[in-house]
């Protein structure tokens, strides 16, 4: 995702640090999260991460490429269970195109998939904290954010780093690749994917079109034809982050790449057949986004936000924004517990950061 492709200064990162959140927008009042826990990160610091995910059990998973592996906590407890060990990790000199973990989604309660840097996908089973499986996608570069299609027996990840930029279909039944879509009009690779269990489809942001910033899109896909059926076009945003919400919403987070390029900060609500909602201007530069069906609550990694990394929360029964929680930084990673209402946020050590080693920050619903 954007955030991914600016080079760190690791030995800034690891330079002391101050003990506050830099400042962000002022939130709504109440705020609608507070700070439950900060979680400590066993093993090299915290430096640079990609994406995280919970499951269905409860466990939630971050891809931690200072330590080259998937970290596995227990949502509720916040206990950290062990690392899958066996990723590519980060090597400042080969970049963020071979690093890895990357993406990770979880396939059924028992195992995450998670994006490597040598173009593979490794699956991990949760109970050994193990890899048991490296399926390749025969690019050449890493392969990054996926959805899990349960009806299809898929999983569909994003191999953003290739030109062109391409989709690989993985059975989950036989682990192994059966298909690819390549995407000749993306000029600036490809973000997060969704899988819509109302229309079977699979919705993809795209950041350009035909070497055009100004000009992204949602791309729309057939998992059983494995085919690109349409595009539905937004405009100034470059979208990362991706979520579906009630009603065939999608929360699309515009990316920290579309701040960079000169575009304002925001985000937007799109329906499924492409017409815009909501517009969201009080969060943008988003890396990954998350949509809590439970708490009806989209959750925003708002990394580039005016004014300093934040999480936006927002309203998604009624599509309106609720406010801004500061986070710190590189914080471009969010996923939430549904179970719980907890709501976990990983944040670089370095300058400016709460935790001097790197951190997971905890959230949750305010006192009544």
């Amino acid at each position: 995702m954007p955030i991914k492709r600016a080079l760190l200064s690791l030995a800034a990162l690891g330079a002391a640090c101050a003990l506050s959140f830099p400042a962000a927008p002022a939130a709504t009042s109440p705020s609608p999260l507070r700070p439950l826990a900060t979680l400590r990160v066993p093993g090299r610091p915290l430096q640079v991460f990609d994406i995280s995910f919970v499951n269905a059990a409860g466990v939630y998973a971050l891809s931690d490429r200072s330590n080259g592996g998937l970290d596995l906590f227990n949502a509720a407890t916040g206990t950290f269970l062990g690392r899958a060990s066996g990723f590519a990790g980060y090597n400042p000199a080969q970049g963020f195109d071979a690093a890895g973990p990357n993406g990770v989604v979880a396939v059924g309660r028992g195992q995450f998939w998670a994006g490597d840097g040598d173009s593979s996908v490794k699956v991990v089973d949760v109970r050994t904290r193990k890899v048991i499986a490296s399926i390749s996608t025969g690019g050449h570069k890493r392969t990054d954010e996926m959805t899990y299609d349960p009806r299809d027996h898929l999983v569909v990840a994003v191999n953003n780093s290739d030109d062109p930029p391409f989709v690989s279909f993985l059975s989950t039944r036989t682990r192994k690749l059966v298909g690819r879509l390549v995407l000749s009009r993306a000029s600036d690779g490809a973000e997060q994917p969704i899988w819509d269990p109302g229309t079977g489809l699979i919705y993809l942001s795209i950041p350009s079109l035909d070497h055009d910033k100004a000009r992204g899109a949602i791309g729309v896909i057939n998992p059983r034809s494995r085919t690109l059926l349409r595009y539905l076009p937004i405009e100034r945003c470059m979208p990362a982050g991706l979520a579906l919400g009630p009603h065939q919403h999608l929360l699309v987070g515009c990316s920290d790449d579309a701040v960079a390029a000169g575009f304002p900060a925001r985000s937007f609500v799109m329906s499924t057949s492409g017409r815009i909602i909501a517009r969201l201007p009080r969060v943008g530069g988003s890396d990954e986004v998350w949509s809590d069906p439970r708490t009806h609550r989209y959750y925003l990694a708002a990394v580039a936000n005016t004014g300093g990394p934040a999480l936006g929360v927002v309203d998604s029964a009624t599509d309106r924004w609720l406010g801004n929680v500061p986070t710190g930084p590189h914080a471009h990673s969010v996923a939430a517990d549904p179970r719980t209402g907890k709501v976990f946020v990983p944040i670089a050590g370095g300058p400016g950061s709460p935790c001097p080693q790197g951190c997971i920050r905890v959230f949750g619903p305010p006192r009544q």
